[in-house]
């Protein structure tokens, strides 16, 4: 049975942050005819969304709506900081994860699990950027400023950006192993750096 991964998406959402995990997780075992991951996005409503720079997207689905995610992403972008602070947001992350087999973030997308109350007494990263406004939303979070990647289980996170690809190879890697993640890293020619120590 495929993993259910929900992606989530809102407003000034960052385009790599949730593209990169997307393609990895859609593209992962298709060239021994598998599919793995159901991969979906999610919105607070079934609406358009403008990602960064203008790109619209149509979410598949709407918290509404939504098919119950085994795997939640949570990308960053300049849009975290509104829905760090929106109720609607918070309370269905609050309310999915618990029944999710993995919460995963990419850079700023740790400000929303912060502000939702999941990173406590877990080690987290973010963007270089926003290594204070990580600590000051989840003070009960040891924040880590040396590595791309951190696992603590069912919540991990990455740095900025391109991070999430190498989080989510990580991912694959865990799942269903490192010759699939490097297949999956093959395909998509990237070298990146998700077979390194993560601490």
């Amino acid at each position: 049975m495929a993993y259910r991964t929900a992606i989530l998406i809102f407003d000034e959402v960052e385009v790599l942050d949730f593209a990169g995990p997307f393609e990895v997780f859609s593209v992962t075992g298709r060239r021994r005819k598998l599919e793995p991951f159901d991969v979906y996005t999610v919105a607070q409503r079934s609406a358009p969304v403008t990602a960064r720079n203008g790109l619209s997207l149509n979410p598949r689905h709407s918290f509404t709506n939504c098919p119950p995610p085994d795997i939640l992403v949570v990308p960053g972008g300049f849009g975290t900081r509104r829905e760090m602070k929106n109720p609607v947001m918070l309370e269905w992350i609050a309310r999915t994860a618990p029944s999710c087999d993995l919460i995963l973030s990419v850079c700023t997308g740790a400000l929303v699990l912060g502000a939702a109350g999941l990173l406590d007494g877990l080690e987290a990263t973010t963007h270089f950027m926003a290594f204070d406004e990580l600590r000051a939303v989840a003070p009960r979070t040891t924040v880590r400023t040396e590595t791309r990647i951190v696992d603590n289980g069912n919540v991990i996170l990455s740095a900025g950006v391109s991070a999430g690809i190498d989080m989510s190879l990580h991912v694959v890697a865990r799942l269903l192993g490192a010759d699939v993640a490097r297949e999956t890293a093959s395909y998509m020619e990237y070298e990146g750096t998700w077979e390194r120590p993560l601490h």
